[in-house]
């Protein structure tokens, strides 16, 4: 069976989030850019690195193939494979599965939220989220996976039927 593609469209607190923060990181670099403090190079680059390096971790998309979810950023693409031991056990849309969350490690909103977090609901999961209102939660022995595709039931039906997993509601 072909791989599905599905887009990762931003939702509106990612957008609020992104520039907010981008507009304080070019505010402090312009600032230290401006001033008379010319010894001082290491503060003018670091909130300009600190963008450069969230920014790479943006996803762009995902990809459904018959053994593993790939998740498109915008240089690489990380795979996360479901089958084998790490069996896809279910999948289904949670809209907001992230509310109540502790970001563990990772990015909390810098152009994605990704990384390590945890929740009562969901326990420790992995989270590829770009809009946090449209999420779909993946089951996998041993780990949950947190991602967010422009449309979650789309996402789900394509996940059941490349992987084979029954339909659970």
């Amino acid at each position: 069976m072909p791989a599905k593609e599905h887009r990762a469209p931003w939702g509106r607190s990612l957008i609020l989030i992104s520039v907010l923060s981008s507009l304080l990181c070019l505010g402090i670099s312009t600032g230290f850019a401006l001033s008379r403090h010319s010894g001082l190079r290491w503060p003018l680059l670091l909130p300009l690195v600190v963008l450069a390096v969230c920014a790479l971790f943006t996803v762009r998309g995902y990809v459904v193939t018959a053994d593993a979810l790939l998740v498109r950023r915008l240089l690489w693409t990380t795979r996360l494979p479901w089958a084998g031991a790490a069996a896809l056990q279910s999948v289904h849309a949670e809209p907001d599965a992230m509310r109540g969350s502790m970001r563990l490690w990772g990015n909390g909103g810098l152009y994605a939220f990704t990384g390590l977090f945890r929740s009562k609901k969901l326990g420790r999961y992995r989270a590829f989220v770009m809009d946090r209102h449209r999420t779909v939660v993946l089951r996998l022995a041993g780990r949950t996976i947190v991602v967010s595709p422009a449309s979650p039931q789309d996402f789900v039906r394509d996940v059941r039927q490349v992987s084979g997993l029954a339909d659970s509601g």
